[in-house]
């Protein structure tokens, strides 16, 4: 899976290596620091700040569940204006730095959800309530599942399977209670209930092995775990083979009368388990040799500055954000801002099939905290060695600061293209010139491993003010129980396995300032023009003629999935011209087959409004800051952010 867009300009530059930090590189460093993460210190200093706070009755989150826990804090980013402000005026009136703080409060009688404002930081002695837009709470369902919960769902899983701990050891040779090396693991699939308030979970029971993923034994099991005292969870379902139980009790009734469709799983070894990474078989050419490698003969043609960097004309700011993941800020381009803000929004996978796990997964990866699972990455592999490599800091259900140890990349990478050639012919086997660019671009990159997918994010600069925003899909599959009639529903990828039918969908937000944040959005079409031929009467001439349309309005600039996209998606500053007298513009290039996921207002789609939108131009608001939230994963059907009602309004988008 690719989705890209290509934001584009012409220009030709040539590049000369420069490894001094000059003056303006440092001012860049202190500007971009409006945008920089949360240091572990800054996180330290605001946990000790609430923790002292008697009336939020805070405690530790570790092994605590149903009280009152500090569950995520991260940057909050002041309004763009006063960004600007600061940016624009050389470093003065730098906004206070502040962060935005989640406290779950489970102890209380109405249980709830509440984010705060924690400054100034570094040495915070405020904090301040946020009012959601027209009040709405953010339900306390809705929160994303933490560690103590899943040890918890572990703990009840071995209880109500010890009763059928016999059918599943039959079965496959592993188990939850009392088992030693031959366990079971489980995936837990979301939403998690069919209806706003809900909190009930299917999960599929898999042999723990690696990639557990590829091994479900036929179980699946649904938990209702919506009490804050798991003594009162319940399993309100259960599903083998293609069979659904109203209670364990019945499980085993079916199964001593011998009504139970029973396979047993004799197609794995524990010395080969088929889903290892281990290489299998030969290729026609040797690959225990080393393959190409990338080199800077030179030194390297970058700089990185804490969240700062400088390559060839470009220049702009990152962070990761805990719930979606990497956002660039001021990009510029030979000191010129093209963009405020480049970043992911959201990334989906919505899955069909027969078991009901299958039929219910429906996954928002925001919920599951896509920003944190970035991890290590493996050099040479996951980027080349001769890449920058920076660690990023989390507080995540948790109690310190997470440290992730060289989990974001930044390197140069030949693209094996020429950035412009032109072999000049003589036509007679000679030429009168050659003349080429070699083509190097700019990649700053970090994974989210979630669960089984793991997403590999890219944002590409190239030199002729190009930017390249893709996202690779790899890991393993979710996968399901193989049934006959789940042929209509994805592939059989092994014995006993179903490789099930998913969409992937990803949401970017793209904050264009094209020589100011005063732009409009305008699309350009060919259509074909029939005209007499001026130079011989009587003839005429067909060709293509460009049909430009400025569109004034959010209705006008939201084009869902099924239309046709326009050629041109074009941004431009209708106040500014470049020397050609031509408005300045930049263009984004959708490079994507991605289509919707659901029908407009089914069910979960409330969700994932965006979907509905190959893209969708919005009138700037601070308060329409991301179009996601981590809260939807849970609650789709009412969810903490509609991203439809950012357009509904129909507002004015010139200028």
């Amino acid at each position: 899976m690719r989705c890209t867009y290509l934001l584009q300009v012409v220009a030709v530059l040539c590049i000369t290596a420069d490894n001094s930090y000059g003056k303006s590189s440092s001012m860049g460093r202190y500007m971009a620091s409006v945008f920089s993460d949360l240091t572990p210190d800054e996180m330290k200093s605001i946990k000790s700040f609430l923790m002292e706070q008697q009336q939020l009755n805070l405690v530790s989150s570790q092994n605590t569940y149903g009280k009152n826990t500090i569950f995520m804090m991260e940057l909050n980013l002041p309004k763009k204006s006063k960004v600007l402000k600061f940016l624009d005026s050389n470093g003065k009136n730098k906004p206070l730095r502040e962060a935005k703080v989640v406290i779950f409060f489970g102890n209380q009688p109405n249980p709830n959800i509440t984010e705060f404002i924690v400054g100034p930081l570094p040495h915070p002695y405020y904090y301040r309530r946020i009012i959601p837009r027209g009040k709405k709470l953010i339900s306390f369902e809705s929160r994303p599942v933490i560690n103590v919960e899943y040890e918890k769902i572990q703990k009840k899983l071995v209880e109500v399977t010890k009763d059928f701990n016999h059918i599943l050891l039959e079965i496959s040779g592993y188990s939850f209670y009392n088992c030693s090396k031959r366990c079971l693991a489980f995936t837990d699939i979301a939403p998690r209930g069919l209806r706003s308030g809900e909190r009930r979970s299917w999960i599929i029971l898999q042999r723990f092995v690696d990639g557990f993923f590829l091994h479900p034994i036929g179980f699946e099991i649904l938990l209702n775990h919506r009490s804050l005292n798991p003594k009162e969870w319940t399993v309100e379902k259960l599903w083998y083979n293609g069979q659904y139980f109203d209670s364990v009790t019945e499980l085993i009734q079916k199964y001593e009368k011998k009504e139970l469709n029973i396979i047993p799983l004799t197609d794995f070894t524990e010395e080969d388990p088929y889903s290892t990474f281990m290489p299998r078989g030969d290729f026609k050419t040797n690959t225990n040799v080393h393959g190409p490698k990338i080199c800077e003969p030179q030194g390297k043609r970058y700089k990185v500055l804490g969240n700062y960097v400088e390559y060839t004309g470009w220049s702009f700011a990152f962070r990761v954000r805990p719930s979606a993941g990497l956002q660039i800020f001021d990009i510029q381009y030979n000191d010129e801002r093209v963009a405020y803000e480049v970043s992911i929004q959201e990334a989906i996978a919505f899955y069909s099939g027969v078991s009901p796990a299958a039929m219910q997964t429906k996954y928002i990866d925001s919920g599951w905290a896509m920003g944190t699972v970035h991890y290590e990455l493996a050099k040479g592999i996951d980027c080349p060695e001769v890449a920058t490599y920076l660690d990023l800091y989390n507080f995540y259900d948790t109690d310190e600061p997470m440290r992730y140890k060289n989990a974001l990349c930044i390197f140069e990478l030949p693209t094996g293209m020429p950035l412009r050639r032109h072999f000049d012919s003589t036509h007679d086997g000679g030429y009168n010139f050659y003349a080429g660019l070699e083509n190097h671009v700019l990649v700053v990159r970090t994974t989210s491993t979630v669960y089984n997918y793991d997403y590999i994010w890219d944002f590409v600069f190239y030199q002729n003010g190009v930017i390249e925003v893709k996202v690779s899909a790899t890991g393993y599959i979710h996968a399901t129980f193989f049934t006959p009639d789940g042929l209509h529903y994805g592939s059989k990828v092994y014995s006993h396995v179903l490789g099930n039918l998913h969409t992937h969908l990803v949401n970017y937000k793209v904050d264009l300032d094209i020589a100011g944040a005063e732009n409009s959005f305008e699309t350009i079409d060919l259509k074909y023009e029939n005209i007499t031929n001026p130079w011989s009467p009587g003839d005429f001439i067909v060709q293509s003629r460009m049909d430009r349309q400025l569109r004034s309005s959010e209705s006008a600039a939201a084009f869902r999935f099924g239309e046709q996209l326009p050629r041109y998606l074009m941004f431009m500053n209708p106040n500014k011209k470049n020397k050609w007298d031509h408005y300045r513009s930049y263009r984004i290039q959708y490079n994507s087959h991605a289509h919707s996921v659901l029908p407009r207002k089914w069910d979960a789609e409330r969700g994932i409004a965006w979907s509905r939108y190959s893209l969708a131009v919005t009138r700037h608001k601070d308060w329409e800051q991301t179009s996601n939230s981590m809260y939807i994963q849970s609650d789709p059907w009412d969810p903490a952010i509609n991203f439809e009602n950012f357009i509904r309004n129909n507002e004015d988008i010139e200028n």
